[in-house]
């Protein structure tokens, strides 16, 4: 791969293949420079089809693509058309290999899965409203409905924004803390009726709680680096980078 893009350190199955892009590596201009993927995000839609199209050569398949809309749907990746609208979802899982489970991000975190066997693979999208409302768990049983214990699954935490920068108001606070109480560890009085807030933690202790313990990754801030990731909160006007995870079948040699 010659471009930035984070490939994650995790003792994940050799046949278990993912990546996340960074901004390099594209065509677009302006705010949205230069890999911009995301269709919705007011770039120029020959661009953003370029930029796919360059994504595509390190991919065995079109990816899933999902219209991500901060809730805690998970739906089977096999079977998403990709000829037709991508589905209102925030998490995909997937037994086919070859099977491409994508999340767009921004500053939400990309929490991708597997299990040891390396049968099975998963991604996530959650921001703070996926993970309050349950977008781990959804996604944790969707994997245990197809077969997998908990205990045999790993997930990484990829890029999304830092608890320095994750500004939020007394209601998000309130929000997991009424359900968790130990989630008060990861809020930071800041000003009046605002805290900063730690994606990061929430993800590992929603993770935890879904019953998995093998977690890597976390800790990488969208916000705080703007030559390498786009950041909603920093810019608005940005574009959008994207996860992606599938398995290889025996004796397939492309990977990113």
């Amino acid at each position: 791969m010659n471009h930035d893009w984070i490939v994650p350190d995790w003792p994940a199955p050799a046949n278990v293949k993912a990546f996340i892009t960074t901004r390099s590596g594209g065509v677009s201009t302006g705010p949205h420079a230069s890999f911009n993927l995301g269709l919705r995000a007011d770039d120029d839609p020959q661009r953003v089809a370029r930029n796919r199209a360059l994504l595509q050569q390190h991919l065995p398949q079109t990816p899933k693509w999902l219209r991500q809309i901060h809730g805690t749907r998970v739906v089977n990746a096999d079977a998403i058309d990709e000829r037709a609208d991508s589905p209102d979802a925030d998490a995909s899982v997937a037994c086919n290999a070859g099977t491409v489970c994508t999340i767009m991000i921004a500053d939400c975190l990309p929490v991708l899965f597997t299990n040891r066997a390396g049968t099975r693979v998963a991604a996530a999208h959650a921001g703070w409203r996926g993970l309050s409302g349950g977008i781990i768990a959804h996604t944790v049983q969707a994997l245990q409905d197809a077969g997998d214990d908990p205990a045999d699954l790993l997930a990484y935490i990829g890029p999304g924004i830092g608890p320095a920068a994750f500004e939020v108001g007394n209601d998000v606070y309130e929000t997991f803390t009424a359900s968790d109480t130990g989630s008060k560890t990861a809020f930071v009085p800041h000003t009046q009726g605002k805290w900063l807030a730690d994606l990061f933690a929430l993800a590992r202790r929603a993770l935890a709680r879904a019953g998995v313990t093998r977690i890597y990754g976390g800790g990488v801030c969208t916000y705080s680096d703007a030559a390498r990731f786009y950041s909603y909160r920093r810019d608005k006007i940005t574009g959008r980078m994207a996860a992606f995870i599938w398995r290889q079948s025996a004796g397939t040699q492309k990977s990113a």
